[in-house]
């Protein structure tokens, strides 16, 4: 059974810098993704960032965080990063990672096309 597991974020003051982990296991899709998404008290879950792990690297970033926000992978290690930067108060959220196994299209930022989901890490960021 597919496992996701979220490590890191935290308290961040404004301007800072946070690193998000995920560990994904458990699953063995031909064309995949994994996603992180975040939801903040009273508001959907959105699509933060996206990496494709079989269709070369591709990545996506909502608007809100590109410049800022930097999605990578370990192939070694097999984790999915998130490297957050300059963070705002507005960063606040818990963010989830996710996968996909219908690999790469218009999709990847909807939360509807992902398959298993980790539990969670909270981000707080002070202004």
């Amino acid at each position: 059974e597919a496992l996701l597991v979220e490590s890191g974020g935290g308290l961040v003051q404004a301007g800072g810098s946070t690193r998000l982990s995920c560990a994904a296991s458990g699953f063995t899709f031909d064309d995949y993704a994994i996603g992180w998404f975040r939801q903040a008290p009273g508001k959907e879950r959105e699509g933060v960032s996206c990496i494709s792990v079989s269709s070369y690297g591709t990545t996506y970033y909502t608007d809100s965080v590109k410049g800022r926000f930097t999605i990578f992978r370990d192939k070694v290690k097999n984790l999915v990063y998130l490297e957050m930067s300059n963070v705002k108060p507005e960063d606040t959220a818990v963010y989830y990672c996710a996968v996909t196994s219908r690999g790469w299209g218009p999709w990847i930022q909807s939360v509807h096309a992902y398959d298993y989901w980790g539990q969670g890490t909270q981000v707080t960021v002070s202004s």
